[in-house]
């Protein structure tokens, strides 16, 4: 036992070195970046129009540093077991259209397609409504960087007597299917280096892992390179959550009301 105690920590602290070190390596670029913009306007040597451009580049950097910093913050806070969900019964079909309906004018500006379909009667679950827009924008704006031009993203909800299901499905590029078991880890951004993955921050998905799981529900994904990637989420009418449960996945609040 204390062999197998002794492994675990050895773990723990190997992935928190890992940690550690990928955090260091997201803050370096743009905190590199914001120190060239201030030191070239600095030494006068940049005329108006590259001055402009500087600036749109850092506010660009800072909101990359707002974002990831968010994250961590979430990461941490599922961690230690304090990430609180505000309990409720209410229409799934709610945070949907409101996260569609929010990303609609990307996707516009994008030339891509983005759709819902939902019952036409109410789909009654109790569920943290901010988290689960949370999770949902994720997988959405995943879906809207990575597909191109002229293609599509949907997001389809159906109940049936276990609970809520919800696809997230876009017909991108596509994941490698060595990669994507690793999809859910933090960091983890895949192989490809293209643009719209070095922007990304490797968190978010994990984040939407936690919140399913917080929920008591299931997530997984499916992908063929050149068709598309489909995320399915699975979720439970009534999660059940003991105090021991909440000291793991977060402190749950329970109220009734919409």
């Amino acid at each position: 036992r204390l062999s197998e105690s002794v492994r675990e920590l050895q773990a723990d602290r190997d992935r928190l070195r890992e940690f550690v070190a990928d955090v260091s390596h997201e803050l370096r670029t743009p905190i590199a970046a914001l120190r060239m913009y201030t030191e070239l306007q600095r030494a006068g040597q940049v005329d108006e129009e590259t001055r402009t451009e500087f600036l749109d580049r850092a506010a660009q950097q800072i909101h990359r540093l707002e974002w990831l910093s968010t994250n961590l913050l979430d990461l941490s806070r599922i961690d230690a077991g304090i990430y609180p969900l505000d309990m409720r019964d209410g229409d799934l079909r709610d945070p949907v259209r409101a996260v569609v309906e929010a990303q609609s004018e990307v996707a516009e500006l994008r030339g891509i397609s983005l759709g819902s379909e939902v019952p036409s009667t109410p789909v009654e679950v109790r569920f943290d409504r901010e988290r689960i827009i949370q999770l949902l924008t994720n997988l959405v704006g995943n879906g809207l960087k990575f597909t191109e031009r002229g293609g599509s993203v949907q997001v389809d909800l159906a109940m049936d007597e276990d609970g809520a299901h919800i696809e997230v499905r876009d017909n991108g590029p596509g994941i490698p299917p060595e990669e994507l078991p690793r999809v859910f880890e933090r960091f983890y951004r895949g192989t490809n280096t293209g643009e719209a993955r070095a922007s990304g921050s490797g968190l978010g998905l994990a984040i939407v892992r936690s919140i399913v799981e917080m929920h008591g529900g299931a997530i997984d994904v499916a992908s063929v390179v050149g068709e598309g990637t489909v995320f399915r989420i699975r979720l439970p009418r009534r999660p059940l959550v003991d105090a021991a449960a909440a000291g793991t996945v977060g402190a749950v609040r329970e109220e009734e009301g919409s």
